[in-house]
Protein backbone atom coordinates (compact mmCIF):
# COMPACT_ATOMS: atom_id res chain seq x y z
CA UNK A 1 0.00 0.00 0.00
CA UNK A 2 1.44 3.69 -1.15
CA UNK A 3 0.83 5.90 1.30
CA UNK A 4 1.44 9.28 1.50
CA UNK A 5 2.37 10.83 5.44
CA UNK A 6 2.20 14.57 6.95
CA UNK A 7 3.25 16.38 10.03
CA UNK A 8 2.71 19.70 10.90
CA UNK A 9 2.77 19.65 14.66
CA UNK A 10 6.15 21.16 14.88
CA UNK A 11 8.29 23.73 13.70
CA UNK A 12 9.79 20.68 11.54
CA UNK A 13 7.34 20.10 8.63
CA UNK A 14 7.47 16.37 7.59
CA UNK A 15 5.75 15.07 3.86
CA UNK A 16 7.12 11.38 3.27
CA UNK A 17 5.74 8.66 0.56
CA UNK A 18 6.26 4.96 1.88
CA UNK A 19 5.21 1.56 0.79
CA UNK A 20 3.34 0.10 3.91
CA UNK A 21 2.57 -3.26 4.58
CA UNK A 22 1.70 -5.87 7.86
CA UNK A 23 5.88 -6.81 7.27
CA UNK A 24 7.26 -3.41 7.65
CA UNK A 25 7.65 -0.16 5.90
CA UNK A 26 9.57 1.15 3.12
CA UNK A 27 10.51 4.70 2.65
CA UNK A 28 10.58 5.73 -0.74
CA UNK A 29 10.80 9.70 -0.23
CA UNK A 30 10.75 12.41 2.80
CA UNK A 31 11.32 15.91 2.87
CA UNK A 32 11.83 17.31 6.45
CA UNK A 33 11.43 21.19 6.23
CA UNK A 34 11.98 23.79 9.01
CA UNK A 35 9.13 25.99 8.88
CA UNK A 36 8.51 27.76 11.67
CA UNK A 37 5.00 29.09 11.32
CA UNK A 38 4.66 28.67 7.52
CA UNK A 39 3.04 25.25 7.07
CA UNK A 40 0.37 26.84 4.78
CA UNK A 41 2.61 28.02 2.20
CA UNK A 42 5.51 24.97 2.69
CA UNK A 43 3.36 22.10 2.84
CA UNK A 44 1.95 21.51 -0.79
CA UNK A 45 5.86 22.12 -2.16
CA UNK A 46 6.57 19.34 0.14
CA UNK A 47 4.16 17.01 -0.63
CA UNK A 48 4.97 17.70 -4.61
CA UNK A 49 8.63 17.10 -4.14
CA UNK A 50 8.27 14.09 -2.52
CA UNK A 51 6.05 12.59 -5.13
CA UNK A 52 8.68 13.48 -7.73
CA UNK A 53 11.94 12.22 -5.55
CA UNK A 54 9.75 8.85 -5.24
CA UNK A 55 8.54 9.28 -9.24
CA UNK A 56 5.06 9.07 -8.18
CA UNK A 57 1.58 10.48 -8.92
CA UNK A 58 -0.53 11.12 -6.31
CA UNK A 59 -3.27 9.35 -7.98
CA UNK A 60 -0.90 6.24 -7.01
CA UNK A 61 -1.57 7.31 -2.90
CA UNK A 62 -3.82 4.74 -1.39
CA UNK A 63 -3.56 6.03 1.75
CA UNK A 64 -3.05 8.82 3.64
CA UNK A 65 -1.63 9.35 7.08
CA UNK A 66 -1.46 12.24 9.29
CA UNK A 67 -0.02 13.48 12.66
CA UNK A 68 -2.93 14.91 15.24
CA UNK A 69 -0.37 16.89 17.68
CA UNK A 70 -0.28 18.05 19.60
CA UNK A 71 1.06 20.91 18.64
CA UNK A 72 -0.02 25.07 17.77
CA UNK A 73 -3.60 25.28 16.68
CA UNK A 74 -2.69 26.50 13.01
CA UNK A 75 -0.25 24.56 12.16
CA UNK A 76 -2.34 21.33 12.85
CA UNK A 77 -5.05 22.80 11.31
CA UNK A 78 -2.56 23.25 8.07
CA UNK A 79 -1.90 19.29 8.30
CA UNK A 80 -5.25 18.00 9.38
CA UNK A 81 -6.92 19.63 6.55
CA UNK A 82 -4.70 18.94 4.10
CA UNK A 83 -4.82 15.69 4.53
CA UNK A 84 -8.51 15.14 4.70
CA UNK A 85 -9.04 17.29 1.78
CA UNK A 86 -6.56 15.29 -0.46
CA UNK A 87 -8.24 11.58 1.22
CA UNK A 88 -11.58 12.97 0.25
CA UNK A 89 -11.12 13.78 -3.04
CA UNK A 90 -9.59 10.47 -4.05
CA UNK A 91 -11.91 8.36 -1.74
CA UNK A 92 -9.03 6.90 0.14
CA UNK A 93 -8.70 6.33 3.76
CA UNK A 94 -6.92 8.99 5.92
CA UNK A 95 -5.74 7.59 9.54
CA UNK A 96 -4.82 10.41 11.93
CA UNK A 97 -1.55 9.76 15.02
CA UNK A 98 -0.71 11.04 17.93
CA UNK A 99 2.64 12.74 16.34
CA UNK A 100 4.85 11.74 19.71
CA UNK A 101 4.32 8.64 18.50
CA UNK A 102 5.99 9.71 15.53
CA UNK A 103 9.04 9.86 17.62
CA UNK A 104 12.16 7.60 18.38
CA UNK A 105 11.62 4.36 19.43
CA UNK A 106 11.70 1.92 22.56
CA UNK A 107 11.28 2.55 25.92
CA UNK A 108 12.02 6.76 25.91
CA UNK A 109 10.06 9.66 26.98
CA UNK A 110 9.42 12.23 24.15
CA UNK A 111 9.38 15.76 24.73
CA UNK A 112 8.52 18.95 22.11
CA UNK A 113 8.46 22.34 21.99
CA UNK A 114 4.81 23.76 23.13
CA UNK A 115 5.97 27.39 23.87
CA UNK A 116 5.02 29.49 26.78
CA UNK A 117 8.22 27.72 28.47
CA UNK A 118 6.39 24.61 28.00
CA UNK A 119 6.89 20.96 26.61
CA UNK A 120 4.16 18.23 24.94
CA UNK A 121 5.30 15.14 26.08
CA UNK A 122 4.35 11.10 26.29
CA UNK A 123 6.04 7.85 28.03
CA UNK A 124 6.74 5.04 26.03
CA UNK A 125 7.22 1.45 27.12
CA UNK A 126 9.96 -1.07 25.62
CA UNK A 127 7.77 -1.97 23.42
CA UNK A 128 7.52 0.98 21.66
CA UNK A 129 3.22 1.35 23.28
CA UNK A 130 2.37 4.92 24.85
CA UNK A 131 2.22 4.53 28.36
CA UNK A 132 1.32 7.92 29.88
CA UNK A 133 0.53 11.20 27.98
CA UNK A 134 0.09 13.36 25.83
CA UNK A 135 0.28 16.31 28.16
CA UNK A 136 1.84 19.85 28.04
CA UNK A 137 3.83 20.95 31.32
CA UNK A 138 6.65 23.12 32.85
CA UNK A 139 9.88 20.59 32.29
CA UNK A 140 11.02 21.21 35.79
CA UNK A 141 7.91 19.64 36.62
CA UNK A 142 7.45 16.39 34.40
CA UNK A 143 9.08 14.22 37.14
CA UNK A 144 10.00 11.65 34.69
CA UNK A 145 13.58 9.64 34.76
CA UNK A 146 13.35 8.96 30.57
CA UNK A 147 14.96 8.71 28.28
CA UNK A 148 14.18 11.56 26.82
CA UNK A 149 13.99 11.86 22.84
CA UNK A 150 13.11 14.99 21.00
CA UNK A 151 14.05 18.66 21.28
CA UNK A 152 17.56 18.66 23.48
CA UNK A 153 16.80 22.63 24.18
CA UNK A 154 15.11 21.74 27.22
CA UNK A 155 18.38 19.10 28.78
CA UNK A 156 19.08 21.80 30.89
CA UNK A 157 15.56 21.97 32.29
CA UNK A 158 14.90 18.72 32.60
CA UNK A 159 18.59 18.03 34.25
CA UNK A 160 18.93 15.13 31.94
CA UNK A 161 20.36 14.68 28.15
CA UNK A 162 17.75 14.64 25.02
CA UNK A 163 18.53 13.08 22.47
CA UNK A 164 17.68 15.16 19.41
CA UNK A 165 14.75 13.00 17.21
CA UNK A 166 12.10 14.12 15.38
CA UNK A 167 9.24 12.95 13.52
CA UNK A 168 9.78 10.95 10.40
CA UNK A 169 7.43 9.10 7.92
CA UNK A 170 8.57 5.00 9.45
CA UNK A 171 7.22 6.61 12.46
CA UNK A 172 3.95 7.93 11.49
CA UNK A 173 3.32 4.52 9.61
CA UNK A 174 4.44 2.61 12.20
CA UNK A 175 2.06 4.35 14.72
CA UNK A 176 -0.78 3.87 12.24
CA UNK A 177 -0.28 0.35 11.60
CA UNK A 178 -3.35 -1.03 13.03
CA UNK A 179 -5.60 1.30 11.40
CA UNK A 180 -3.76 1.05 8.01
CA UNK A 181 -4.28 -3.01 8.36
CA UNK A 182 -7.80 -2.45 9.13
CA UNK A 183 -9.18 0.85 7.32
CA UNK A 184 -12.36 0.45 8.51
CA UNK A 185 -11.29 0.94 12.55
CA UNK A 186 -9.75 4.75 11.64
CA UNK A 187 -11.40 7.23 13.66
CA UNK A 188 -12.08 10.50 13.53
CA UNK A 189 -9.30 13.14 12.92
CA UNK A 190 -9.72 15.19 15.98
CA UNK A 191 -6.86 17.05 16.42
CA UNK A 192 -4.55 17.30 19.89
CA UNK A 193 -4.47 20.65 20.64
CA UNK A 194 -4.09 20.34 24.71
CA UNK A 195 -5.46 23.33 25.49
CA UNK A 196 -6.86 26.28 24.31
CA UNK A 197 -5.72 28.52 21.51
CA UNK A 198 -4.10 32.04 22.06
CA UNK A 199 -6.96 33.98 20.26
CA UNK A 200 -10.00 34.14 22.03
CA UNK A 201 -13.28 35.58 20.84
CA UNK A 202 -14.14 37.97 23.72
CA UNK A 203 -16.17 37.72 26.29
CA UNK A 204 -18.71 40.25 26.04
CA UNK A 205 -19.24 43.02 23.23
CA UNK A 206 -18.18 46.52 24.31
CA UNK A 207 -20.72 49.26 23.76
CA UNK A 208 -19.70 51.91 21.56
CA UNK A 209 -20.23 55.73 22.02
CA UNK A 210 -21.84 57.77 19.57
Amino acid sequence: MLVLALDTATPTLVAGVARWSPDGVDVLAERAVPSGTRHAELLTPAIEAVLADAGLALAEVQAMVTGLGPGPFTGLRVGIVTAAALADARGLPVVGVCSLDAIGSGARTVVTDARRKEVYWAAYDGRGARVDGPGVVRPEELGRPGPFVGDPAFAARLDAQVEPAEVTTAGLLRAAAPQLADPSSAAPLVPLYLRRPDATPPAAIKAVSQ
